[in-house]
């Protein structure tokens, strides 16, 4: 790999750790929780989405998410592309917890993208999930994780807008408001 390269992956893990540690100071996620996250490794690198997906990227920036979901105790859901049907790859624990619709699919690097290759490779009993509804989601490079986040999606606002080139967007969920005049809310 060339210098250039790989200065930008080395500033790219670096601005991610920044991006994780502001996202988790921000949001508090109960164990089984799913965080989903949909990234356009082609947009990190300036490319048009699906245009030049990159298995280095990947491997930067899962790893150490997957440690920060880890010591959560929490799912993590990985979006795959419209390839797929935006698609996840999520472990079997998490399918079988919240009673998932397991589907038929493999992701590959250009149906799929390279941060669900990389899932399915680390995952330690992967498997893909047509539809899920997160409690909270990173998008990278504007995947459109809004799908499967639950409704009334809250935004997370850190100082950190975009990485590499690709813009970011953090939310989390709230339950409904529900009620009228008389209702009462926390």
């Amino acid at each position: 790999m060339e210098k250039d390269a790989s200065q930008k992956l080395q500033e790219l893990a670096k601005d991610w750790e920044e991006i994780l540690d502001g996202f988790f100071q921000q949001v508090t996620m109960r164990s089984e929780q799913i965080l989903v996250i949909g990234c356009s490794t082609s947009e990190v690198f300036g490319h048009r989405i699906g245009q030049g997906s990159s298995l280095d990227v990947a491997e930067v920036l899962l790893p150490p998410l997957l440690d920060h979901v880890r010591k959560k105790g929490i799912y993590l859901a990985v979006q795959g592309c419209e390839h797929i049907n935006r698609a996840l790859v999520v472990e079997e624990t998490c399918a079988e917890r919240y009673g998932l619709e397991i589907v038929t699919v493999r992701p590959a690097l250009h149906a799929g993208g390279a941060m669900t290759v990389k899932a399915w490779e680390l995952f330690s009993s992967p498997v893909m999930v047509e539809c899920i509804q997160g409690h909270a989601g990173i998008d990278v490079g504007d995947t459109f994780i809004g799908m499967h986040l639950r409704p009334v999606v809250i935004p997370i606002r850190i100082h950190v807008k975009e990485l590499g080139e690709a813009h970011l967007t953090l939310a989390r969920t709230r339950p409904r408001l529900i009620g009228g005049p008389r209702a009462v809310y926390e």
